[in-house]
């Protein structure tokens, strides 16, 4: 009958659509990670800054760097904490 698809085609599409998906939701999981890491570091090096800013003050300074900026980010006051006491400890 003219004007018919054929099933083989139809799944050929159907699976095509799903491997597609699949494809682009393993490609999408990375960029949410690296977004979430530089999301991190902005927050760290913000904090670090004011950090900086305070700390002038009584004399105690980190630099701001893509290392620092990201342990403060995943680690919040302890990260902070743990970059002070490094300083001290190598300096």
């Amino acid at each position: 009958m003219p004007g018919t698809i054929p099933w083989e085609v139809i799944l050929a599409y159907a699976a095509g659509l799903v491997l597609l998906y699949v494809v682009g939701w393993f490609l999408l999981v990375p960029l949410k990670v690296i977004l979430k890491l530089i999301y991190n570091a902005i927050i760290g090096g913000i904090i670090l800054w004011l950090l900086n800013l305070v700390g002038g003050l009584i004399g105690v300074t980190v630099a701001i760097n893509p290392v620092t900026a990201l342990i403060v980010g995943f680690l919040g006051i302890p990260g902070i904490i743990l970059i002070l006491v490094l300083q001290f400890i190598l300096l």
